[in-house]
């Protein structure tokens, strides 16, 4: 079974022991969190989705780690101006790993 969930501005979509990375979540490192913005659970031909959520849905998940992602540079530059600005960005994610799905 597999699902599609809300979280940060982004969604997701995992099955339960999927491990991935979203969005930095405010929560201490071994604890678990329940996510209710669920869009769509589903299993093969047996799919329920939401209008925007699922009523009663919801993916619980451990948090394995916290970080921060690859430099990227971010570059403004404009021609014949003599301008240009180059900055760095790193941006900070939680690491869980799913262990159920509810629909």
């Amino acid at each position: 079974m597999y699902a599609v969930f809300k979280t940060g501005g982004k969604q997701y979509r995992a099955a339960t022991g999927d491990v991935i990375k979203v969005e930095k979540i405010e929560a201490e490192k071994g604890s678990t969190v329940e996510l209710d913005q669920v869009l769509m659970v589903g299993e093969g031909e047996d799919v329920k989705i939401g209008a925007p959520f699922l009523d009663g849905g919801k993916v619980t998940a451990k948090i394995v780690d916290h970080g921060r992602g690859d430099k990227i540079k971010v570059v403004k530059f404009k021609r014949r101006k003599n301008y240009h600005r180059t900055m760095g960005h790193r941006q900070y994610f939680t690491q869980i790993e799913i262990t159920g799905i509810d629909a």
